[in-house]
């Protein structure tokens, strides 16, 4: 996956074949995200996800918790 790094986000668009599908990554990232108590920005429609990674508690910058995250949810996909 490519992350873009802008305006202090990580951001990653994805593309399924189609909303179940979308829909079970979406659940995959959340008990992730939760796990690790770092919680993702999101929008789907239909068969799209897009995700932007933030750290709130650090002003709103990238961090090493949105890296992570970041390659934790592209092994999700791979």
């Amino acid at each position: 996956m490519e992350w873009r790094e802008s305006d202090g986000r990580l951001e990653c668009d994805f593309k399924f074949g189609d909303f179940s599908e979308a829909f079970a990554f979406m659940t995959r990232v959340a008990l992730l995200a939760e796990k690790q108590d770092h919680h993702p920005e999101w929008s789907n429609v239909y068969n799209r996800v897009s995700i932007a990674l933030t750290t709130h508690d650090a002003g709103n910058t990238v961090t090493d918790k949105d890296r992570q995250l970041a390659a934790d949810i592209d092994d999700i996909v791979s």
